[in-house]
């Protein structure tokens, strides 16, 4: 139905032509308004009315679920939301991930005003709202939990964002269970559930079910007849026909399959086609009925990685599939095996000429066949689909007739096609000359990308495909494809910070380090697994979970030190006195600032350097929240005679500053006065404007405050003359906000531009800073 595992969007995969179902479609509509069970018992459920459609793989249900939807449509003002809630593989979608994918789709279309349920005068102000290009819920943004958040906390921010829009219409692909539906169902009666699974949901109350088995014969002939073309044998031989959908179960999937299949074989009969898949045996290697066997459903708990059971097939589908396949030549044959190794059964065709190790244009060629076949549906652009009826046909038909080897080389291949193609997509955003940009230039071109633009529609599009990528390389290949698991999160990471706003990639990044996390743990990577749990550690302290970030960063420093990596483990250290100077406790910030600083001071790169110098800053600035004056003070000039010696004036000139505030908190307003002079001195040689103007209205409020109002005037005149009057105060404000006396130097300040330390920062200065994702490229595992 979508082109990744959970895709909320308000358009529909595109119009398909659509042959019978007209007795379901009106039982389907009657639902919608039919009170159930629990409400003629006088008790309504809350969650909206819930409508299944349910059968086996292969009968058409995701197509009777979007042609039912297109045709309500109108009636829900809120829109249409899809998310398909079972992987390629049959691995079913954590709800947290499908929550927040849905969360982020409403993000981008707004929530309606709670008022908004769908009447026509509503109706017709979302039409003129999009006539105008204005957004009619502009002012109810969706609340979107942070990165980390639990599960219920996600899909409860979902269902409220939901119930506030309105009649939506919320379609539910390939439901696993039911606990999906119901931490999905928002609790608003005006809104729409349509599930679309292989069995009943007996645990959702009120729900609707529309059983599907196979179409009636008339329909079965009439899309057998379509798709196989303008040849007459279907009109000539109708009985055949008639016999050959019978065989095909009235299966839509395995009647566009034979259609496809007669399509191609134009001087074929209709009976040598049925007499063909009668001999057809479903079973040999794949096993009676299909491949896949009857198991224990997936448990919630055991989404994520579970090893999950492969539905059943059923025995028609499972006839027509081997037909079209045994009649494929042994390139076509084997190129569409590995198409079950596709992440979330999206094929290109770079994909696909990764995959089967042959040209673009054979790929091309390949897939431009399947698709008249009915193997797989085209996409927008040329993206193709697997459906999802055909998949496990697929994986049998790959562990039957290709070695471990093979499948672990193609994966292989595939995976560094996207990290090389991942890397152009960041490269194109570097500066023009920059060692990234002559790499770009030296790719082939159908590598490359000519413009960031491209490169970030490229990226947005594919995006969900490239996260099931890096799943599907952490959790398959026995742990061999680690290192490129490593190198595809370390470019895709990259790339989501070239081209997303750093709260859009957040919730993505989180989950790449979670991945980083297991293979790191799985292989006793210590610097690797340091490296992921600081990048956590970092994302829990920035949406205020710093309990959280402590044990990440505790944990990231044991291994760090198991690595023997003490530049990591100095990050840590600091990590953990942000922690804790985000907490308010000054001692234990200070404390391990201090353990932090002497790490520092026992190596003498200029790296650590630099971080002396900063780390004195931060002890400083967590002293003079304490009010201890004098260590404050002690600790400003040592960051002060710090840079000093690595020649940064301008920092020098800020320390100072902090220095001279210390001072006059602490009652000391003459040495204020002179400390603030000496920082004047050293920022005129540093040659920033902006600083220096704020250095000279900084000392002009001190001068006011000890009583020196001519002093104060010929500070505020000099930072008048540097700026003007109105943008010398903005560049003060930019550069220090306003602070009380008492409240001094008081935020645990980075050295250099006295901006508030928060917890999880990564403590490095801006040369020494890592790229989000702080993995090696080259997946060696080394430093962070």
């Amino acid at each position: 139905m979508t082109d990744q595992a959970v895709q909320p969007t308000t358009a529909g995969p595109g119009p398909r032509p659509f042959t019978g179902r007209d007795r379901e479609l009106r039982a389907l509509r009657e639902d919608i308004e039919r009170a159930g069970l629990h409400t003629l018992s006088g008790h309504p459920p809350a969650q909206s009315r819930v409508l299944l459609i349910a059968g086996a793989p292969g009968s058409g249900r995701t197509a009777l679920a979007e042609e039912f939807v297109g045709r309500i449509a109108d009636r829900y003002p809120g829109g249409v939301l899809r998310a398909r809630l079972t992987e390629p593989g049959g691995t079913p979608v954590p709800v947290e991930r499908a929550a927040r994918d849905l969360l982020a789709a409403l993000s981008r279309l707004g929530t309606p005003h709670a008022g908004n349920t769908g009447n026509a005068a509503n109706a017709g102000n979302a039409a003129e709202a999009g006539k105008t290009g204005k957004n009619p819920a502009e002012a109810l943004p969706v609340a979107v939990p942070p990165p980390g958040a639990d599960e219920a906390v996600v899909a409860e921010a979902l269902r409220t964002a939901l119930t506030r829009r309105g009649r939506t219409i919320l379609l539910l692909d390939d439901v696993a269970h039911s606990d999906q539906v119901l931490d999905l169902a928002p609790e608003n009666r005006d809104c729409l559930v349509v599930a679309v699974s292989s069995g009943p949901l007996t645990d959702v109350p009120d729900v609707r079910p529309c059983a599907l088995g196979g179409l009636d014969r008339s329909a079965a002939v009439a899309l057998l007849a379509r798709r196989a073309g303008s040849s007459p044998r279907i009109t000539v031989d109708p009985r055949s026909a008639e016999v050959l959908a019978e065989q095909c179960g009235g299966l839509p999937a395995a009647l566009t399959l034979l259609g496809g299949w007669l399509g191609a074989h134009p001087k074929l009969s209709v009976l040598e086609a049925t007499r063909m898949l009668a001999r057809s045996d479903p079973g040999g290697s794949d096993g009676p009925g299909g491949p896949g066997v009857p198991g224990e459903p997936v448990e919630p708990d055991d989404e994520e990685f579970a090893q999950p059971v492969a539905p059943r097939s059923p025995a028609p589908l499972a006839r027509a599939f081997r037909l079209v396949h045994d009649s494929l030549s042994q390139p076509l044959a084997r190129l569409l095996r590995l198409l079950a190794l596709a992440p979330a059964g999206i094929v290109e065709p770079q994909l696909a000429s990764a995959l089967g190790g042959c040209s673009m244009s054979t790929a091309h060629s390949a897939l431009q066949e399947y698709v008249r076949l009915g193997l797989l549906r085209p996409l927008d652009g040329d993206r193709y689909q697997v459906p999802g009826c055909l998949d496990p046909l697929l994986r049998a038909r790959l562990a039957a007739h290709e070695r471990p080897e093979e499948v672990l080389l193609a994966r292989a291949r595939m995976l560094e096609r996207l990290v090389r193609r991942l890397q152009a997509c960041s490269a194109v955003c570097e500066p023009a000359g920059s060692e990234a940009r002559r790499q770009l230039a030296g790719m082939p071109r159908a590598l490359r990308f000519l413009h960031p633009l491209e490169a970030r529609n490229w990226l947005e599009v594919r995006r969900p495909a490239l996260l099931s990528a890096a799943r599907m390389a952490v959790a398959e290949g026995g742990g061999e494809l680690d290192t490129l698991a490593r190198r595809l999160v370390s470019a895709l990471a990259r790339a989501l910070d070239a081209h997303c706003a750093p709260e859009e990639a957040e919730p993505e990044l989180y989950r790449l380090h979670e991945l980083v996390l297991r293979v790191a743990e799985r292989n006793r990577m210590h610097r690797e697994r340091a490296a992921a749990l600081l990048n956590l550690g970092d994302l829990d302290a920035q949406t205020d979970r710093l309990e959280d970030a402590l044990v990440r960063y505790r944990t990231a420093l044991d291994a760090a030190r198991q690595g023997g990596d003490e530049r990591v483990a100095g990050r840590a250290l600091e990590s953990l006195g942000g922690g804790y100077a985000e907490l308010g406790d000054w001692d234990r910030a200070a404390d391990w600032y201090g353990r932090a600083l002497a790490l520092r001071l026992s190596r003498d790169e200029r790296a650590d350097r630099e971080a002396t110098a900063r780390l004195h800053g931060r002890i400083g600035a967590v002293h003079a929240r304490a009010e201890r004056w004098e260590e404050a003070l002690r600790a400003w000039r040592a960051s002060a005679a710090a840079f000093r010696r690595l020649q940064d004036q301008g920092a020098q000139a800020r320390a100072l500053a902090e220095a001279a505030r210390v001072q006059e908190f602490a009652g000391r307003p003459q040495d204020a006065l002179r400390t603030f002079g000496q920082a004047l001195e050293v920022s005129r040689g540093a040659g920033d404007v902006r600083l220096e103007a704020a250095l000279q209205l900084r000392a002009a409020d001190a001068c006011g405050r000890a009583g020196s109002l001519r002093a104060a005037q010929r500070h505020r005149a000099a930072a008048a003359r540097l700026l003007g009057p109105a943008a010398a105060r903005a560049e003060a404000q930019d550069v220090w906000p306003d602070a009380e006396p008492g409240r001094a130097a008081a935020e645990p300040a980075r050295a250099g531009t006295s901006e508030p330390v928060r917890a999880g920062e990564r403590g490095f200065p801006a040369g020494e800073a890592e790229p989000r994702g702080g993995y090696p490229a080259d997946g060696s595992g080394e430093g962070h």
